[in-house]
């Protein structure tokens, strides 16, 4: 119990820190760090020299390769906004709707689970809440909004590893388990669309009535369309494709049935649109989109679906030593095959497409790092932070108080779990990696099926992902709301609990039928 107790006391004083005190992200993670740190060596009797270096591998991944991701999505969106195509990608969008229900929809919930299923490392979340504060969007509720959307393409993230490490490390068939895993997600798939619709009509001072009127069949479409292309994809082809497929499919239903019922668009919801310029060419148009495009065409031919490029790529790299302690592996710079690499490359040549100077490139991407600066600074924190949790054992701890106590009842909370393990580390595959293991003993001394139990902790970390320090940095340096982390926390608190109770339920109901 009281190991329990004090392993908590970074995590409560981190909350505590952010949301009633109100204090900056980089200051309150410096001092949750601190704190980690003295638990670590007093507590924990953990060497100086493993906590040291624990904390400096937590601060090698904060820079490379999460802050790279950071500085590249913002470097993206500040290109398109230094050459004035933003209000092009604008009209673009808005002709096919100025509903900013359906624009949140195709966007945040569409678009962003595409670049999550291709990508992960937070541009699910930089990207698209960079695009909607561009079309007039309120850059909180863009931070907001994004982050609540970006959930259930968590469970399978870049090209569906997620849910491939976890069946790896449990010994499970990785298409089952892709497969419970989307079963145990399907309701909050179908909600999720729902919530982001409620949400932009809350914003909007709207009751539910409104919000809803002339989208709700809309919105339906785009949840129900993305499960059922999504189960498709994992139960025929694997989970490899699932998010990228479901997201896609979604996108395509909601963009053809916004179009079909244009016509009973609600002015209220409309995005401000103050220039109106003629027809938009497709040269013209793929001019604007070409940083974007750019992006999603590096990220996708240097994947694992072109493995004789990825491995080339993966090659580029070096490999280093930094943790000291027992089960220390090599940590690992991939320099080139890295997500914020790729896209910074891509950026720059869509930059140089769109006719700006090299010059003027390097000097946004010099003004990017110093505008996401803050942001760095508290990835950096935070992951020396879980490191030194994690190798302390610290994280494992709570976990394993949490299976002692809960007996019988233990499916009920083994999503919160999951979810402990994104909160801390920003990343739903580090929880996978920290948990998968323990959830899948744990269900073989209950009794329990093994995959539905591993699914169990893929979709606990989705829910944790909303709530991640690291999230709402990236989310605050995109939209540039840096110092607004508490209000952001606060608001996303509400729907992280959501999650939690329904997969718990999910989770516990579902294996009286596994």
């Amino acid at each position: 119990m009281i190991y329990f107790l004090l392993a908590l006391v970074p995590i409560i004083f981190l909350i505590i820190a952010l949301v009633p005190l109100k204090m900056a992200s980089h200051k309150a993670c410096a001092i949750t760090l601190l704190i980690t740190v003295l638990e670590a060596f007093f507590i924990w009797n953990q060497r100086a020299v493993d906590i040291f270096t624990g904390a400096l591998e937590g601060f090698a991944m904060g820079i490379w390769p999460i802050s790279l991701v950071i500085v590249a999505a913002v470097f993206t969106y500040n290109i398109v906004l230094s050459t004035g195509n933003m209000e092009v990608i604008k009209q673009m969008l808005t002709s096919v709707s100025k509903d900013k229900r359906i624009l949140v929809l195709i966007i945040a919930w569409g678009f962003g689970g595409f670049i999550e299923g291709m990508a992960g490392f937070g541009t699910a979340v930089a990207i698209p809440a960079g695009i909607l504060m561009g079309l007039g969007l309120d850059p909180i509720f863009s931070a907001i909004v994004c982050l609540v959307a970006n959930t259930t393409p968590v469970a399978f993230g870049a090209i569906g590893l997620g849910a491939i490490t976890a069946a790896d490390l449990a010994g499970t068939s990785p298409q089952l388990t892709s497969i419970f895993t989307i079963i145990q997600m399907a309701f909050m798939t179908v909600l999720v669309p729902f919530i982001i619709v409620y949400m932009v009509g809350k914003n909007e001072g709207k009751d539910i009535r409104e919000t809803f009127k002339g989208v709700g069949f809309i919105t339906l479409i785009s949840g129900v369309g993305f499960l059922v292309a999504q189960f498709l994809t994992a139960y025929f082809i694997g989970g490899e494709l699932s998010a990228i497929i479901g997201s896609m499919f979604s996108m395509l239903l909601t963009i053809l049935t916004a179009k079909f019922y244009k016509n009973k668009e609600n002015s209220n919801f409309n995005v401000s649109s103050d220039s109106v310029d003629s027809k938009i060419t497709l040269k013209r148009g793929l001019i604007a989109w070409s940083p974007f495009i750019m992006v999603l065409i590096f990220l996708l031919v240097t994947s694992s679906l072109f493995p004789s490029i990825n491995s080339v790529l993966a090659s580029i790299s070096s490999s280093v030593k930094i943790y000291s302690g027992t089960g220390a592996v090599d940590y690992i710079f991939n320099w080139v095959s890295t997500p914020g690499t790729l896209i910074i490359i891509a950026a720059t040549i869509g930059g140089l497409i769109q006719k700006c100077p090299l010059k003027e490139i390097i000097k946004i991407l010099g003004g990017t790092i110093v505008q996401t600066s803050k942001t760095i600074l508290t990835i950096v924190l935070v992951l020396a932070t879980s490191k030194v949790m994690g190798y302390s054992g610290m994280t494992i701890d709570i976990a394993s108080f949490i299976v002692l106590y809960t007996g019988r009842f233990y499916p009920l909370v083994s999503p919160f779990i999951g979810s402990i393990g994104t909160f801390v580390t920003g990343s739903g595959l580090s929880s996978v990696v920290l948990f998968t293991e323990m959830q899948a003993n744990t269900a073989v001394d209950l009794g329990i099926d093994v995959t539905w139990m591993v699914a169990a902790n893929l979709v606990g970390s989705t829910a944790g992902k909303i709530i991640s320090p690291q999230s709402i940095a990236i989310a605050t340096a995109t939209t540039n709301t840096v110092g607004k982390e508490n209000e952001i926390l606060k608001s996303v608190l509400k729907y992280y609990l959501l999650f939690i109770v329904v997969y718990g339920l999910v989770v516990y109901i579902g294996v009286r039928f596994i």
